[in-house]
């Protein structure tokens, strides 16, 4: 009889803090020029903003806006979402074996292909 290894657990991961008050104190804020539509107020003033999550080492950035505290808002969203999307755990993958209609049919559908490829080919004379 073969033994099945055990799959190993995934090693821990650190979860991080989504909420706006600890995101707050972890998060490192700066500013740019945004590009694109917007006149001279949009390329005289910073409204790009960039967060960079110290912890984590996650980035977000926003510029659609000219509002500099709209782009923040939104960076800030952008980041907790992608924390959030950090923080969950896949599911683990249970190995399962091929039934055997699964593998009947499988060779069915071989035996058509090559049934086909042999109609199709050129016969030399």
């Amino acid at each position: 009889m073969l033994s099945r290894r055990q799959p190993t657990a995934p090693p821990e991961k650190r979860r991080f803090s989504t909420d706006r008050e600890t995101l707050g104190r972890q998060v490192e804020v700066t500013f740019y020029r945004a590009g694109g539509p917007g006149g001279q107020h949009r390329n005289k003033t910073e409204t790009g903003v960039r967060l960079l999550h110290r912890p984590s080492g996650l980035t977000a950035a926003a510029s659609e806006e000219r509002s500099q505290s709209l782009n923040r808002t939104i960076a800030l969203e952008r980041l907790r979402r992608k924390l959030l999307a950090y923080n969950t755990v896949p599911k683990r993958r249970i190995p399962t074996r091929t039934t055997a209609a699964g593998r009947r049919k499988r060779l069915e559908v071989k035996k058509l292909q090559s049934r086909k490829k042999t109609l199709r080919r050129v016969v030399e004379e």
